[in-house]
């Protein structure tokens, strides 16, 4: 049975695209056959790399795909209206991702910005995705000042929606902690979902060989 998972942020840059990275190499060091994908990508033309190009450099050893790419750096829906195409349902995202589930072990799903970011002309959200998909959630977050009530509102919408947690982790950890960052660690390691732990700031510029022998080490994997 495929785990599926979907990552989300607290907030547009908070360092989604690595930790989604960090996670596939800590499942493939494990053995497990890990798939990416992208439902929809915002701010890249179609030539450019985007966020799976930036995950293939850093993982290597999965496989990635992507659904719509829209070339303005904003939300979905204006985003989509900007390039004349149709946003496809929450419905479609799912049918399409339970597709790719087939034949391997992980499925994670990168959202675009943070958790009720809307994905289609209905208003559905990556949250309402992760809901018709039965697939817990992993929320990546800041060390720094305002991320504390940035995720506690995300993990409340979560139980809104009764998706489940699979877990928290903090984007980007300074190689140098303040007393700011070291307690925001303390509080998220003690709200109630588990504390997968945190990606060394600056990773996501590491060569792919470093990221992949380093990355395992990183991280707690979700529980099934």
């Amino acid at each position: 049975m495929t785990l599926v998972l979907c990552v989300t942020g607290t907030d547009t840059g908070v360092g989604k695209t690595v930790a989604t990275a960090a996670l596939a190499c800590a499942f493939a060091a494990h053995g497990a056959r890990v798939h990416i994908d992208k439902p929809v990508q915002t701010g890249v033309a179609p030539a450019e790399p985007g966020d799976m190009g930036h995950v293939r450099a850093l993982a290597g050893r999965v496989s990635t795909s992507e659904g719509l790419r829209l070339r303005e750096p904003m939300a979905p829906i204006p985003a989509a209206a900007i390039d004349g195409v149709g946003l496809p349902t929450i419905a479609a995202h799912a049918e399409r991702l339970r597709s790719l589930a087939d034949g391997v072990d992980v499925l994670l799903v990168e959202g675009v910005g943070g958790l009720l970011v809307r994905l289609d002309a209905a208003a559905g959200t990556f949250a309402d995705l992760a809901a018709a998909l039965d697939a817990p959630v992993v929320v990546v977050t800041r060390a720094a000042l305002g991320t504390l009530n940035h995720t506690e509102l995300t993990l409340e919408a979560i139980a809104r929606r009764g998706i489940g947690v699979a877990g928290l982790v903090i984007g980007a950890w300074p190689a140098t902690p303040g007393p700011v960052e070291t307690t925001n660690r303390e509080h998220l390691a003690g709200l109630a979902a588990p504390f997968l732990g945190a990606i060394p700031g600056g990773a996501g510029a590491w060569d792919g060989a470093c990221f992949q022998a380093a990355a395992p080490g990183w991280l707690e994997l979700p529980a099934p």
